[in-house]
């Protein structure tokens, strides 16, 4: 491993630019690396096409390592490309989640000793690649009310996000099935629904406390806290990893989740999509071929074929 690839993002500036250049200066202490800097991600599937064997060092967020897996997983390149990653976004959940350096330098400096991790990955029917998490209902309304508050008060913003659409989210009548067993009818209108292959949304928030990207489980959790104080206390719970306990939420695992009902948007990896009446994602166990430092993704599973 010897030579690397970097994707950077060609638009970025000031001191994201300097975080860069730092990291780069690290790498190249022990490794060939050429940059690939994209303006856009329409660019990514030439970009990604040269990279000639050698592993991809990611640097950004969610968003970013999200591009790179979706194009992996359409161009049909995941099992011959090592993937590392350098946090640079704003929330850097999933590599909170695999327990990486969130300085850039230190991860730079990690992927000399990284070791290969098998990462599950959801992928919906339309192809739709998700790498860290998905959800409907106040965690879509949390990131609109957050995309103007992001650039002025960075991870704080999603906060601010949140604290908006408690207020503001009604709920949706939302049927939800696991593995072919129907864990919400549509009868009643549900708060949130998330689907963890990480543990965290929207800059640390630990929505699934429990989830482990190599189980080849996915973590689902339901809110029905509509009442106004009930809302309250479930935001305090999910901020404090302890949402789980309470009578008005209801926690699955399994490797396909389904959601109908009228016409949602969803958050997947930080980006909103929608809205449609229907989505559905499979998990693809062990999928993406992931460099973390030694002694990162504790609870990762040694790698194996699965």
């Amino acid at each position: 491993m010897d030579r690397l690839l970097a994707v950077t993002n060609a638009t970025a500036g000031g001191g994201e630019d300097e975080a860069v250049e730092a990291a780069l200066q690290v790498l190249r202490q022990t490794h060939d690396v050429e940059v690939a800097a994209c303006k856009d991600v329409d660019e990514l599937p030439a970009l990604l096409a040269d990279r000639d064997g050698r592993p991809l060092v990611v640097f950004g967020g969610d968003g970013s390592l999200h591009a790179v897996a979706t194009v992996l997983q359409t161009e049909g390149w995941l099992a011959d490309t090592l993937v590392a990653l350098v946090p640079l976004g704003t929330g850097n959940d999933f590599a909170r989640t695999l327990d990486l350096p969130l300085d850039p330098t230190e991860a730079a400096r990690g992927v000399a000793s990284a070791e290969e991790r098998r990462i599950d990955l959801l992928v919906g029917d339309d192809g739709e690649v998700v790498v860290n998490a998905v959800h409907i209902g106040v965690g879509v309304d949390a990131a609109e009310e957050a995309a103007d508050l992001k650039p002025r008060y960075g991870r704080f913003g999603y906060v601010l996000g949140a604290a908006r659409a408690g207020f503001v989210s009604k709920g949706l009548r939302l049927r939800v099935v696991v593995d072919d067993v129907v864990v919400a009818t549509g009868g009643h209108h549900v708060f949130q629904v998330a689907v963890g292959n990480g543990r965290f949304v929207g800059g640390g928030t630990p929505i699934a406390p429990d989830a482990d990207p190599c189980d080849g489980l996915v973590d689902v959790v339901l809110s029905y806290a509509l009442a106004p104080a009930k809302r309250f206390a479930y935001a305090f719970g999910v901020r404090m990893g302890r949402h789980g306990l309470r009578q008005d939420v209801q926690t699955y695992r399994g490797q396909r989740v389904t959601v109908t009902g009228p016409p949602f948007g969803w958050n997947v990896d930080g980006e909103l999509h929608g809205p449609d009446t229907r989505r559905s994602w499979t998990v693809h166990a062990g999928a993406l071929r992931f460099l973390a430092p030694s002694g990162a993704a504790s609870e990762a599973d040694e790698t194996t074929d699965r």
